[in-house]
């Protein structure tokens, strides 16, 4: 008999084909599965929180993904992306239109509701709320139908599409408002959803698809946002009107341009119609000049006036905006100062890009489907400014194409330091040759390594670059390598293949949070994690699962920490439906206040018992903490459960079961205990914060942890820290492997595990 220790499962989960190699510094902290639970980077392993149901999306029947703006930690959204519309979350709620009042709800089937303002759409969604009497549609999402503008009314839908009646409800009194979810078109299709690509800089969000014009989507407020299509010429207007008066009649040809600079003094214009005057007296001449005027642009502080030379415009001089013109008494022509040429790279169908980044104060695009090797750059310091100069000047737009063997489409665009390029069969990296700036004379693109991402955009942490491999359905991790003097890429799931193979990766997110974690959406429906601490050699998997499929995740900061928000397809009361999904905070402030369900949502208030609002999980099952005590699952009937004794705090949603198994005991003997059958008597349990944990030698013999001590009658037991036994059920094997599971909606945090263990023949 002997006692085995387990200090730490910040290994993750390890692969079956590993279960030979004890020897491996990971065998001793890995497990064999982790399902809902967080590997956390110093050691412990615990349960992941639950998903509270933010809305669901305008089309359940179409795919629907998540995109995050973050303009600050203060402000951010994430944004619901669907076919040909945007609408936006923040804070676990969806953003509305300003509120309409309501003056009447009628007791029908349908309801018919009254209102004062601006007539809604047929089909919009609205939210009641402050209504009197008629409480029930209270906290309600609703549909929109048949709409009476004359009458200023219109029937009251449900979700999916059915009938209120209001017959059964109480009598409606005064008050109330309705306000419209905020949603505006888009151009994108359900198809293309998956591979949009996207960069922000402050209140514009940049997004590139091969089959669509680059399009910015700016916002102007919380509830004024447009999508526009960024010029490739200056935003400055050039002055017009340009008009050449000799101060002596002769026989020469002169010809200027004139260009604006914009009040920034940062942009210049193009340059505007060329001026001329064929009977000028030859500049060279004695007191000779010319005058050349014209009529201001809009928004123009400066002017840079330009002589032309057989059909070539040098920099002569430059006026201020409110001069009377510019004089020239025979300046000679720079022409290594030039008007600016026009460019548009992409015009036309299979010349929209599919990459985008911003570096060293340029925009870059890369990818087209006409040129897929190829990279462009904007003009230094402009958004989309894509002219160059003649003769190239250190500013201008940049056009590139990367020696290649084979074709290698640019599929993204990553600032790390330097700038990389990840291909379809390739990691580059984009020196500034002889230079620290990347210019049209400088930049010099190298292949770092040939293994090719897919199209999913990639991971930035702080100082790595995780994205998928083209093939396998694999994870690489690209750092930069002082050996290699360059970047070298590892494939960062060496060790969790089986939670790859087979399988592709549809989106993924970064949590800068608490424990720094990557996200990864499988084609199956389920999700990884990867808890990624590089510097502390932590890269831990984690599998995690939910009724239904996540098709989509991405993070945005909230307070102190990086909010996951997922769009989940579930079957609820027999109908398909795709929710938007926010992750609930592990830092909790109370056991009544931890939230372990999925699709869930939670009633504060005065203590009630009967919980309504939980239309989106009409006749499903469901998982019940309330003041922090595990409850009877129920059915929800009419959007509501009731309680044997009322509450204050109750979290309501679909269960969730986290599963943990340590991998086959390692013993001090020969061939490591390996072909020896063993039998677990005992098994310490060090946990913190902790209720509700089961274990046992599988996951069909588990035992309960008994951990009521002092707490009164009919009050859940206290979160419980500290080491905690249980005596296991005998079962003898070669594997000696324990079980833990959570299927209560509380918390469970395992430190570490004490076995003890008697080996037989």
């Amino acid at each position: 008999m002997s006692k085995q220790l387990t200090r730490s499962f910040a290994g993750g989960i390890l692969s079956p084909e590993l279960l030979g190699r004890p020897d491996l510094n990971k065998f001793q902290t890995g497990v064999a599965e982790a399902i809902n639970f967080l590997v956390y980077p110093h050691g412990p392993l615990a349960n992941r929180t639950g998903d509270e149901y933010v809305l669901e999306v305008k089309d359940s029947t179409k795919l629907t993904v998540g995109m995050p703006f973050i303009y600050s930690t203060a402000q951010s959204y994430a944004l619901e992306f669907g076919d040909q519309y945007v609408r936006f979350h923040t804070q676990g709620a969806t953003v509305l239109e300003a509120a309409q009042n309501i003056s009447a709800i009628t007791k029908a089937n349908p309801g018919v509701l009254t209102y004062v303002g601006a007539d809604p759409a047929n089909g919009d969604w609205m939210f009641l709320s402050g209504i009197g009497g008629m409480t029930q549609l209270n906290g309600r999402f609703v549909k929109v139908a048949n709409v009476n503008a004359g009458a200023n009314t219109f029937e009251l839908i449900d979700l999916a599409g059915a009938n209120i009646n209001t017959t059964g409800y109480g009598t409606y009194t005064a008050g109330g408002t309705i306000a419209r979810v905020y949603t505006i078109a888009s151009p994108y299709l359900e198809a293309d959803l998956l591979d949009l690509h996207f960069a922000q800089s402050a209140d514009v969000l940049t997004i590139t698809h091969p089959n669509y014009e680059t399009r910015e989507l700016r916002r102007a407020g919380a509830t004024s946002w447009s999508f526009t299509i960024p010029a490739s010429t200056p935003t400055q207007v050039a002055p017009t009107a340009v008009v050449v008066t000799p101060n002596a009649v002769g026989a020469v040809t002169y010809s200027y341009v004139v260009t604006a600079i914009a009040t920034s003094g940062l942009e210049e214009s193009l340059g505007s119609t060329a001026g001329s005057n064929a009977v000028c007296q030859d500049l060279s001449a004695a007191g000779a000049f010319n005058t050349v005027t014209w009529t201001n642009a809009a928004g123009a502080v400066r002017y840079n006036v330009y002589r032309g030379v057989n059909g070539v415009y040098g920099f002569v001089g430059q006026a201020a905006t409110g001069a009377t013109g510019f004089k020239d008494i025979n300046y000679a022509p720079d022409f290594t100062i030039t008007p600016l040429q026009s460019s548009a790279p992409f015009v036309g169908a299979g010349n929209y890009p599919t990459a985008v980044g911003y570096y060293q104060g340029r925009r870059w695009y890369g990818g087209t489907n006409n040129k897929p090797q190829n990279l462009f750059a904007t003009r230094s310091g402009t958004e989309s400014n894509m002219c160059t100069s003649i003769p190239t000047k250190d500013d201008d737009a940049i056009e590139i194409r990367i020696a290649a063997r084979q074709v290698q489409a640019i599929r993204h665009i990553v600032p790390l330091g330097d700038l990389l390029l990840l291909t379809s069969g390739g990691e580059w990296m984009v020196f500034a040759a002889n230079s620290d700036a990347l210019t049209p004379a400088s930049i010099d693109p190298r292949l770092q390594s040939a293994l090719g991402a897919n199209m999913v955009q990639p991971i930035l942490t702080s100082n790595a670059v995780l994205f998928a491999f083209d093939r396998g359905g694999r994870i690489g991790e690209m750092q930069y390598s002082l050996e290699q003097k360059g970047y070298a890429t590892n494939d960062l799931s060496i060790y969790a293949p089986h939670l790859f193979d087979g399988y592709t990766i549809k989106s993924m997110a970064w949590s800068r949070g608490l424990h720094r974690t990557a996200w990864f959406v499988r084609s199956d429906g389920k999700m990884l994690g990867c808890t990624y601490v590089p510097e502390q050699q932590v890269s831990a998997w984690h599998l995690h699962e939910t009724d239904g499929f996540y098709e989509s995740v991405c993070t945005i900061p909230e307070g102190a920490e990086d909010v996951l928000y997922s769009t989940v397809r579930r079957t609820l009361n027999g109908r398909t439906v795709r929710t938007v999904e926010r992750r609930r905070t592990r830092l909790f402030a109370s056991q009544a206040a931890a939230f372990f369900v999925d699709c869930g949502l939670t009633y504060s208030g005065a203590p009630a018992t009967t919980i309504s609002g939980l239309w989106h999980l009409e006749g499903e099952t469901v998982a019940i903490l309330a003041d922090g005590a595990v409850l009877p699952q129920q059915i929800v009937v009419n959007g509501a459960i009731t309680l044997d004794q009322a509450a204050s705090i109750v979290n309501v949603g679909l269960p969730i079961r986290a599963r943990a198994k340590t991998l086959p005991i390692s013993l001090e003997m020969e061939a490591l205990g390996q072909g020896a059958t063993k039998n677990i008597n005992n098994l310490w349990l060090r946990v913190h914060e902790s209720s509700g944990i089961f274990a046992g030698p599988s996951y069909d013999k588990l035992r309960e942890v008994k951990q009521r001590t002092t707490e009164p009658y009919g009050s859940p037991p206290n979160l419980f820290t500290g080491v905690k036994s249980i005596a296991m059920v005998p079962s003898w094997n070669e594997e000696g492997q324990v079980c833990i599971e959570q299927s209560n909606p509380l918390p469970l945090t395992l430190l570490s595990m004490t076995t003890e263990v008697t080996i037989g023949g």
